[in-house]
């Protein structure tokens, strides 16, 4: 009898050490720690606030928490057409933790003369998140009703209007070249450093026209402050506030141009990175809060991924090249330059 409690005895002493061990073991063992994001991200705007990059950027931020599980901290570097804010861009250490927001200006910016960096290959896109037209608009007091009465009245003052964008080489100032060869009349243009400004100077009556993006002027064109006189899209818009504005090919201008906006990161970005980005923007895109910003700021959302978004990269740079070239916008953009 006595044997059998010692053995009983033994037994349950080998079977508590196991358990503990077995505790041990599993406290010990290490679980999968998430690695990336750590801190918040810097997104550069290479612009002012208040224009169409800044918006996005700011459409983005209110949503990324809830997806990337870090905010989004929006730093403006607005100069130089743009270049100030990608060259800083391009030069940052590619880790993820510094992102910056693109457009159409990204691309075309090299053609018109050297550049610290060739954006298309310095940087990589990450997503697509919308596109923009383009918008002609005027003070809602100037006398032109309509296209035909502006382009009448410039063709009887040669040079003497004034036409405004966001920067040199930017969807606006092409847009504006455009429009001036294209209806045979003489504009003088004025850069400013985002279309925020540019709105701000015709407001102020410092300039005539401008060409500008939705987001840029919705609220002006809804509270009858600008009167909008095209639209450089293929058909009207679809936001119900700017759909009556006639686009350019209706009023016999054959002018159609389109810009996007998405975000890119410096070249060399670690795949397991790259991967949690892509994952995060596409939620982000895809939530129903970032879909009504979009909307309220008069852009499509149209979601391209990163090989996609490089493939469309690659397109609009042939494009706007071969069109910048023929219609002679490239030599006089880089003379503006100088």
């Amino acid at each position: 009898m006595q044997k059998k409690l010692v053995f009983f005895m033994a037994i349950c002493c080998l079977s508590i050490s196991l358990l503990i061990g077995g505790c041990n073991s599993m406290e010990n063992k290490p679980t999968a720690a998430k690695t990336f994001p750590l801190k918040p991200i810097t997104i550069i705007v290479p612009f002012s606030a208040g224009g169409g990059m800044d918006m996005v950027a700011r459409s983005l931020e209110k949503v990324a928490p809830k997806y990337i599980g870090q905010p989004f901290v929006i730093v403006n570097k607005p100069g130089a057409s743009g270049t100030i804010g990608w060259n800083e861009l391009a030069g940052s250490n590619p880790d993820g933790y510094t992102l910056g927001i693109t457009a159409l200006d990204l691309l075309v910016q090299p053609l018109y003369g050297p550049t610290k960096y060739h954006y298309p290959t310095a940087l990589e896109p990450l997503v697509q998140a919308s596109t923009a037209s383009i918008i002609m608009v005027v003070d809602a007091k100037a006398p032109w009703k309509n296209l035909a009465e502006f382009i009448a009245y410039s063709k009887e003052h040669p040079g003497e209007l004034k036409f405004g964008h966001g920067s040199i080489g930017s969807p606006g100032h092409l847009t504006g070249e455009t429009f001036a060869s294209t209806a045979s009349i003489s504009l003088v243009q004025v850069p400013f450093r985002g279309g925020s400004e540019a709105a701000t100077a015709l407001l102020g009556k410092h300039i005539e026209i401008a060409f500008m993006s939705p987001a840029s002027i919705k609220e002006h064109i809804k509270n009858g402050t600008l009167r909008a006189l095209a639209v450089s899209s293929k058909q009207r818009l679809t936001d119900p506030d700017l759909a009556y504005i006639p686009t350019f090919k209706e009023q016999g201008l054959d002018i159609v141009l389109d810009s996007f906006y998405g975000v890119a990161a410096p070249k060399g970005l670690p795949p397991e990175v790259k991967s949690e980005l892509e994952a995060a923007f596409k939620a982000i895109i895809s939530d129903p809060e970032f879909k009504t910003n979009m909307d309220q700021l008069g852009m499509q959302v149209e979601y391209l991924d990163s090989k996609n978004s490089e493939t469309q990269w690659v397109e609009d740079n042939k494009k706007f090249s071969k069109i910048i070239t023929e219609t002679g916008i490239l030599e006089r953009i880089k003379e503006q330059k100088k």
